[in-house]
Protein backbone atom coordinates (compact mmCIF):
# COMPACT_ATOMS: atom_id res chain seq x y z
CA UNK A 1 0.00 0.00 0.00
CA UNK A 2 1.71 3.47 -1.27
CA UNK A 3 1.17 6.72 -0.01
CA UNK A 4 -2.66 8.38 -0.96
CA UNK A 5 -2.63 10.70 -3.93
CA UNK A 6 -5.46 12.67 -2.43
CA UNK A 7 -4.12 16.43 -2.11
CA UNK A 8 -6.57 18.37 0.56
CA UNK A 9 -7.27 21.90 -0.25
CA UNK A 10 -5.40 24.30 1.90
CA UNK A 11 -6.77 25.88 4.94
CA UNK A 12 -9.73 23.25 4.67
CA UNK A 13 -8.77 22.06 8.83
CA UNK A 14 -9.22 18.29 7.11
CA UNK A 15 -6.44 15.84 7.34
CA UNK A 16 -6.44 12.42 6.38
CA UNK A 17 -5.03 9.35 8.86
CA UNK A 18 -3.84 5.88 8.40
CA UNK A 19 -5.46 3.65 10.90
CA UNK A 20 -3.22 1.19 12.41
CA UNK A 21 -4.10 -1.21 15.11
CA UNK A 22 -1.12 -3.20 17.79
CA UNK A 23 -2.64 -6.17 18.86
CA UNK A 24 -2.34 -7.15 22.52
CA UNK A 25 -3.02 -9.81 24.82
CA UNK A 26 -6.73 -9.90 26.03
CA UNK A 27 -6.79 -10.07 29.93
CA UNK A 28 -10.46 -10.11 30.27
CA UNK A 29 -10.66 -13.35 28.10
CA UNK A 30 -12.69 -12.46 25.04
CA UNK A 31 -13.86 -14.80 22.31
CA UNK A 32 -11.29 -13.04 19.84
CA UNK A 33 -8.49 -13.63 22.55
CA UNK A 34 -7.01 -11.01 21.66
CA UNK A 35 -6.96 -7.37 22.16
CA UNK A 36 -6.85 -4.39 19.01
CA UNK A 37 -5.33 -1.05 20.05
CA UNK A 38 -6.15 1.41 17.13
CA UNK A 39 -3.65 4.54 16.57
CA UNK A 40 -3.37 6.89 13.81
CA UNK A 41 -0.85 8.67 11.97
CA UNK A 42 -1.30 11.57 9.44
CA UNK A 43 -1.31 10.62 5.78
CA UNK A 44 1.13 13.67 4.76
CA UNK A 45 3.68 11.77 6.95
CA UNK A 46 3.60 8.17 5.33
CA UNK A 47 5.74 7.13 2.53
CA UNK A 48 4.62 4.03 2.12
CA UNK A 49 3.30 0.56 4.31
CA UNK A 50 5.27 -2.79 3.57
CA UNK A 51 5.70 -6.14 4.60
CA UNK A 52 7.85 -6.97 7.28
CA UNK A 53 11.14 -7.04 5.31
CA UNK A 54 14.49 -8.70 6.35
CA UNK A 55 16.01 -6.70 9.27
CA UNK A 56 20.21 -6.61 10.04
CA UNK A 57 19.98 -6.34 13.67
CA UNK A 58 22.45 -3.41 14.96
CA UNK A 59 24.73 -3.26 17.76
CA UNK A 60 24.62 -1.13 20.96
CA UNK A 61 20.83 -0.14 20.07
CA UNK A 62 19.94 2.75 22.69
CA UNK A 63 16.73 1.45 22.65
CA UNK A 64 15.36 -2.13 22.82
CA UNK A 65 12.34 -1.32 20.59
CA UNK A 66 14.79 -0.52 17.38
CA UNK A 67 14.57 -3.62 16.35
CA UNK A 68 17.65 -2.79 13.63
CA UNK A 69 17.51 -1.37 9.85
CA UNK A 70 16.45 -2.74 6.60
CA UNK A 71 17.30 -1.71 2.88
CA UNK A 72 14.58 0.12 0.86
CA UNK A 73 15.37 1.63 -2.74
CA UNK A 74 18.98 1.66 -1.52
CA UNK A 75 17.74 3.79 1.21
CA UNK A 76 19.13 2.39 5.21
CA UNK A 77 15.68 2.45 7.55
CA UNK A 78 15.70 2.12 10.89
CA UNK A 79 13.28 0.03 12.39
CA UNK A 80 10.79 0.79 15.38
CA UNK A 81 8.87 -1.91 17.30
CA UNK A 82 6.24 1.04 18.50
CA UNK A 83 4.50 -2.25 20.50
CA UNK A 84 7.87 -2.21 22.59
CA UNK A 85 8.76 1.18 22.81
CA UNK A 86 4.84 1.83 24.40
CA UNK A 87 5.08 -0.74 27.07
CA UNK A 88 2.91 -3.47 25.32
CA UNK A 89 3.53 -7.06 24.26
CA UNK A 90 2.73 -7.32 20.72
CA UNK A 91 0.51 -10.29 19.73
CA UNK A 92 1.83 -12.45 16.43
CA UNK A 93 -1.66 -12.80 15.03
CA UNK A 94 -1.01 -12.66 11.46
CA UNK A 95 1.78 -11.07 8.87
CA UNK A 96 3.02 -7.94 10.77
CA UNK A 97 2.98 -4.38 8.72
CA UNK A 98 5.73 -2.04 8.03
CA UNK A 99 4.83 1.96 8.07
CA UNK A 100 7.66 4.06 6.42
CA UNK A 101 7.44 7.71 7.64
CA UNK A 102 9.19 10.60 7.08
CA UNK A 103 9.17 14.28 8.96
CA UNK A 104 11.40 16.59 10.52
CA UNK A 105 13.46 15.20 6.92
CA UNK A 106 14.24 12.18 8.93
CA UNK A 107 13.21 8.19 6.99
CA UNK A 108 11.83 5.94 9.88
CA UNK A 109 10.17 3.15 9.99
CA UNK A 110 7.57 2.05 12.52
CA UNK A 111 6.27 -2.12 12.96
CA UNK A 112 2.89 -2.70 13.90
CA UNK A 113 0.34 -5.61 13.83
CA UNK A 114 -2.25 -4.56 10.66
CA UNK A 115 -2.89 -1.33 8.92
CA UNK A 116 -7.03 -0.64 8.29
CA UNK A 117 -7.89 2.26 6.56
CA UNK A 118 -7.40 5.69 5.86
CA UNK A 119 -10.23 8.25 7.40
CA UNK A 120 -10.82 11.79 6.23
CA UNK A 121 -11.87 14.10 8.35
CA UNK A 122 -11.52 17.73 9.90
CA UNK A 123 -9.23 18.69 12.48
CA UNK A 124 -12.61 19.24 14.76
CA UNK A 125 -12.92 15.68 15.33
CA UNK A 126 -9.69 15.59 16.66
CA UNK A 127 -10.15 15.67 20.77
CA UNK A 128 -6.90 17.64 22.61
CA UNK A 129 -6.25 14.47 25.06
CA UNK A 130 -7.60 14.83 28.42
CA UNK A 131 -4.56 15.34 31.13
CA UNK A 132 -5.02 11.89 32.69
CA UNK A 133 -4.93 10.36 28.98
CA UNK A 134 -1.80 12.49 28.36
CA UNK A 135 -0.21 11.69 31.65
CA UNK A 136 -0.69 7.88 31.68
CA UNK A 137 0.80 7.95 27.98
CA UNK A 138 3.74 9.48 29.06
CA UNK A 139 2.59 12.49 26.89
CA UNK A 140 2.98 10.88 23.79
CA UNK A 141 -0.73 10.93 22.56
CA UNK A 142 -1.56 14.07 20.73
CA UNK A 143 -5.16 13.56 19.56
CA UNK A 144 -7.90 11.29 20.38
CA UNK A 145 -10.54 10.62 17.21
CA UNK A 146 -13.44 8.48 18.04
CA UNK A 147 -15.00 6.84 14.84
CA UNK A 148 -18.12 3.80 15.31
CA UNK A 149 -17.44 1.58 18.05
CA UNK A 150 -13.43 2.51 18.01
CA UNK A 151 -11.25 5.27 19.91
CA UNK A 152 -8.30 5.82 18.01
CA UNK A 153 -5.15 7.67 19.66
CA UNK A 154 -2.47 9.99 17.63
CA UNK A 155 0.57 9.28 18.07
CA UNK A 156 3.65 11.82 18.91
CA UNK A 157 5.80 10.06 16.51
CA UNK A 158 8.17 12.90 16.81
CA UNK A 159 8.47 12.27 20.59
CA UNK A 160 9.23 9.06 20.08
CA UNK A 161 11.90 9.62 17.48
CA UNK A 162 13.35 12.54 19.22
CA UNK A 163 13.50 10.19 22.59
CA UNK A 164 15.10 7.14 20.71
CA UNK A 165 17.96 9.78 18.71
CA UNK A 166 18.43 12.81 21.25
CA UNK A 167 20.22 14.20 18.19
CA UNK A 168 17.72 14.57 15.87
CA UNK A 169 16.05 17.26 18.83
CA UNK A 170 15.68 20.51 19.11
CA UNK A 171 18.49 22.67 19.87
CA UNK A 172 19.57 26.40 19.73
CA UNK A 173 23.09 27.65 18.30
CA UNK A 174 24.52 29.09 20.94
CA UNK A 175 27.12 30.69 18.10
CA UNK A 176 24.37 32.71 16.69
CA UNK A 177 24.10 35.69 17.61
CA UNK A 178 20.53 37.34 18.42
CA UNK A 179 20.72 40.39 20.44
CA UNK A 180 20.70 41.56 23.07
CA UNK A 181 18.10 44.57 22.72
CA UNK A 182 14.56 44.81 22.62
CA UNK A 183 12.59 41.55 23.34
CA UNK A 184 10.07 40.65 21.36
CA UNK A 185 6.53 38.27 22.18
CA UNK A 186 5.78 35.41 20.32
CA UNK A 187 2.52 33.38 20.60
CA UNK A 188 3.07 29.53 20.11
CA UNK A 189 0.57 26.94 19.27
CA UNK A 190 1.92 23.54 19.22
CA UNK A 191 -0.33 20.30 20.20
CA UNK A 192 3.04 18.51 21.78
CA UNK A 193 3.86 19.34 25.44
CA UNK A 194 8.20 18.61 24.88
CA UNK A 195 7.84 20.50 22.02
CA UNK A 196 6.24 23.67 23.40
CA UNK A 197 8.36 23.53 26.48
CA UNK A 198 11.00 23.41 23.95
CA UNK A 199 9.90 26.12 22.14
CA UNK A 200 9.70 28.50 25.06
CA UNK A 201 12.59 27.81 26.75
CA UNK A 202 15.16 28.12 23.31
CA UNK A 203 12.82 31.43 22.24
CA UNK A 204 13.56 32.96 25.43
CA UNK A 205 17.24 32.49 25.29
CA UNK A 206 16.75 34.14 21.67
CA UNK A 207 14.90 37.17 23.08
CA UNK A 208 11.67 36.57 22.84
CA UNK A 209 8.55 36.60 25.46
CA UNK A 210 6.99 33.38 25.15
CA UNK A 211 3.04 32.73 25.44
CA UNK A 212 2.27 28.59 24.64
CA UNK A 213 -1.60 27.42 23.51
CA UNK A 214 -2.05 23.31 22.69
CA UNK A 215 -3.74 23.70 19.39
CA UNK A 216 -4.84 26.24 16.95
CA UNK A 217 -8.39 27.10 18.32
CA UNK A 218 -6.77 27.75 21.49
CA UNK A 219 -4.47 30.02 20.06
CA UNK A 220 -6.90 32.01 17.95
CA UNK A 221 -9.26 32.04 20.69
CA UNK A 222 -6.20 33.83 22.39
CA UNK A 223 -5.45 36.21 19.85
CA UNK A 224 -8.63 37.36 19.91
CA UNK A 225 -8.39 38.38 23.34
CA UNK A 226 -5.32 40.40 22.30
CA UNK A 227 -7.51 41.91 19.44
CA UNK A 228 -9.78 43.30 21.82
CA UNK A 229 -7.96 44.78 24.95
CA UNK A 230 -5.89 46.34 21.88
CA UNK A 231 -8.98 47.54 20.60
CA UNK A 232 -10.17 49.27 24.36
CA UNK A 233 -7.26 51.27 24.75
CA UNK A 234 -6.98 52.36 21.27
CA UNK A 235 -3.19 50.81 20.93
CA UNK A 236 -1.85 48.74 17.73
CA UNK A 237 -1.75 44.91 18.41
CA UNK A 238 1.74 45.40 17.80
CA UNK A 239 2.19 46.70 21.12
CA UNK A 240 1.10 43.48 22.64
CA UNK A 241 2.42 41.02 20.15
CA UNK A 242 4.61 40.79 17.51
CA UNK A 243 4.52 37.15 16.44
CA UNK A 244 2.70 33.93 15.83
CA UNK A 245 4.54 30.72 15.74
CA UNK A 246 2.48 27.47 15.06
CA UNK A 247 2.74 24.00 14.35
CA UNK A 248 0.46 22.66 11.21
CA UNK A 249 -0.82 19.35 12.98
CA UNK A 250 -3.08 19.81 15.94
CA UNK A 251 -6.13 18.85 17.32
CA UNK A 252 -9.52 21.22 16.69
CA UNK A 253 -7.39 23.69 14.38
CA UNK A 254 -4.62 23.42 12.45
CA UNK A 255 -1.62 25.45 11.82
CA UNK A 256 -3.38 26.21 7.86
CA UNK A 257 -6.97 26.97 9.25
CA UNK A 258 -4.91 29.12 11.93
CA UNK A 259 -3.32 31.02 9.56
CA UNK A 260 -5.99 32.04 7.27
CA UNK A 261 -7.87 32.53 9.74
CA UNK A 262 -5.58 35.23 11.23
CA UNK A 263 -5.07 36.70 7.19
CA UNK A 264 -8.59 36.56 7.04
CA UNK A 265 -8.84 39.36 10.07
CA UNK A 266 -7.90 42.90 9.31
CA UNK A 267 -6.56 43.28 12.43
CA UNK A 268 -4.81 40.14 13.34
CA UNK A 269 -3.10 40.13 9.49
CA UNK A 270 -0.61 43.00 10.42
CA UNK A 271 0.80 40.20 12.59
CA UNK A 272 3.19 37.76 10.67
CA UNK A 273 2.84 34.14 10.90
CA UNK A 274 5.62 31.63 10.91
CA UNK A 275 4.95 27.68 10.34
CA UNK A 276 6.99 25.60 12.40
CA UNK A 277 6.49 21.69 11.80
CA UNK A 278 7.90 18.77 10.84
CA UNK A 279 5.20 18.94 7.46
CA UNK A 280 7.67 21.68 6.04
CA UNK A 281 8.48 20.10 2.77
CA UNK A 282 8.92 20.79 -0.89
CA UNK A 283 5.92 18.71 -1.92
CA UNK A 284 3.70 20.46 0.88
CA UNK A 285 5.24 23.81 1.20
CA UNK A 286 2.40 25.21 -1.29
CA UNK A 287 -0.15 25.18 1.21
CA UNK A 288 1.37 27.53 3.68
CA UNK A 289 2.20 29.53 0.83
CA UNK A 290 -1.87 29.61 -0.11
CA UNK A 291 -3.17 30.19 3.54
CA UNK A 292 -0.63 33.43 3.31
CA UNK A 293 2.15 32.02 6.07
CA UNK A 294 5.04 34.54 6.20
CA UNK A 295 7.63 32.09 6.32
CA UNK A 296 7.78 28.02 6.77
CA UNK A 297 10.78 26.09 8.63
CA UNK A 298 10.90 22.99 8.98
CA UNK A 299 11.94 20.99 12.97
CA UNK A 300 13.97 20.59 14.58
CA UNK A 301 15.78 24.14 12.81
CA UNK A 302 14.95 26.16 15.81
CA UNK A 303 17.94 28.52 15.43
CA UNK A 304 16.51 29.46 12.14
CA UNK A 305 13.10 29.99 13.42
CA UNK A 306 14.24 32.08 16.04
CA UNK A 307 16.19 34.45 13.19
CA UNK A 308 13.98 34.47 10.45
CA UNK A 309 10.60 35.72 13.11
CA UNK A 310 13.22 38.64 14.36
CA UNK A 311 14.10 39.48 10.78
CA UNK A 312 10.00 39.46 9.82
CA UNK A 313 9.01 41.56 13.12
CA UNK A 314 11.99 43.74 12.26
CA UNK A 315 10.59 44.32 8.21
CA UNK A 316 6.96 44.50 9.42
CA UNK A 317 7.53 47.29 11.66
CA UNK A 318 9.89 48.96 9.94
CA UNK A 319 7.41 48.76 7.21
CA UNK A 320 4.72 50.56 9.50
CA UNK A 321 6.91 53.11 10.62
CA UNK A 322 7.84 53.84 7.13
CA UNK A 323 3.87 54.02 6.08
Amino acid sequence: MSQTNILLESGTNELEIVEFSIDEPDEIKSARGYYEGYYGVNVAKVLEIIRLPKITVLPNVTHPSILGTFNLRSHVIPLVDLSMWLGKRRVERESPKVIVTEFNRVTTAFLVSGVNRIHRMSWEKVEPPSGYVAAFSSNSITGVVKIEDRIIFMLDLEKIVTELNPKLGMKLDETVDYGSGRRWRALVADDSALVREMLRDLLEKANFDVEVTDNGQECFDRLQAIKAKAEAESRPIEDYLQVVISDIEMPSMDGHHLTKRIKEDSVLRRLPVVLFSSLITDKLRHKGEAVGADDQISKPEISQLALRAQRLIQERLGSKAAS
